[in-house]
């Protein structure tokens, strides 16, 4: 988490605007309702806005699958990017980086297209629909 935050407050200082939404069920998961979102946020210095998509209908709108499922949208409103946030996994003693995500956020910073080719979708825990 503290790698997100940092790579966020650097982007922020360039321009990008972020927002993060949690989608999971907090009648089944109430660790994830707003409240303790609020304590997480606080706690972590987010400077963000952290939503709560309760319909879920924003998470299925983006096909989200999973947390934490990046999309990157360009000026144009356009998801350019849909995928991991570095290839770093619990225990696989890569360092957590960001590499994936700055690469898209640097490319759509200079101008340039981000290729579909290459998109790793993002890997974490499944998001906690309701039944």
């Amino acid at each position: 988490m503290d790698g997100w935050v940092a790579l966020v407050k650097e982007y922020q200082s360039r321009g990008v605007q972020i927002v993060a939404i949690s989608s999971n069920d907090v009648t089944s998961h109430p660790q994830d309702g707003p409240e303790h979102m609020k304590v997480l946020a606080t706690e972590r210095g987010f400077t963000f806005p952290y939503l709560y998509d309760e319909t879920q209908e924003v998470a299925r709108a983006y096909d989200a699958a999973c947390t934490p499922d990046f999309s990157v949208f360009d000026n144009h409103r356009k998801c350019v990017y849909r995928g991991q946030f570095d290839a770093s996994r619990p225990g696989n003693g890569v360092p957590v980086s960001g590499s994936d995500l700055r690469h898209v956020l640097d490319a759509l910073l200079a101008g340039e297209d981000v290729p579909e080719e290459g998109q790793i979708p993002s890997i974490g825990c499944n998001i906690k629909w309701k039944a």
